[in-house]
């Protein structure tokens, strides 16, 4: 099947740019967006599947240099209470 798409020119770039990244031809790269894509009927619908999908995405642990979250957490809110407002 052929589709015909106007593309804003900035997603044009932006989407030419990923193909190239990856070395892709840029009809390719599309047709790989478009295969992967999730759908909205599989969304998780309780805390536990989730994190199921966080873990399966990669989020959770992709941070290997954060080794105890609780303090990070706190080291962020400090951040955020003492920085200077503009």
């Amino acid at each position: 099947m052929t589709i015909n798409l106007n593309l804003p020119p900035e997603l044009e770039n932006e989407l030419h740019a990923e193909a190239e990244k990856l070395n892709l031809p840029f009809s390719e790269y599309i047709l790989h967006i478009l295969s992967t894509r999730k759908s909205t009927d599989n969304f998780p619908k309780t805390g536990a599947e989730l994190v199921k999908y966080w873990e399966n995405e990669g989020v959770i642990n992709s941070r290997l240099d954060i080794t105890d979250s609780q303090v990070y957490a706190r080291e962020l809110r400090h951040q955020a209470e003492t920085r200077e407002r503009a």
